[in-house]
């Protein structure tokens, strides 16, 4: 799956209900359609590939609860977001 490089406006929204720095660039994930491990997985590998200072917008269909824990240990913040499509995760580096 390839990150969505032009955040929409909806997403700039989004970053702004959070905590995470607003005026920072933004790379989007959608893992909505995939089963479990994929959206873990790519959602570390895709941040392990971002600069420090890039802020990731992972859009999946459930909380990625098995992810929080695995963000903590690797020093990022994170914040989700239930909307009616989805629920949105940002993540940013301390």
């Amino acid at each position: 799956m390839t990150p969505n490089h032009q955040p929409t406006a909806q997403t700039a929204a989004l970053v702004s209900e959070t905590d995470a720095p607003d005026d920072a660039p933004t790379e989007c994930l959608d893992v909505q359609s995939l089963g479990p491990p994929k959206p873990l997985k790519q959602t570390l590998e895709l941040l392990a590939d971002l600069d420090d200072d890039t802020v990731l917008v992972q859009f999946n269909d459930r909380a990625p609860q098995h992810l929080y824990p695995k963000l903590e240990d690797r020093g990022y913040d994170f914040e989700s977001v239930e909307t009616e499509d989805a629920t949105v995760t940002v993540i940013w580096r301390r």
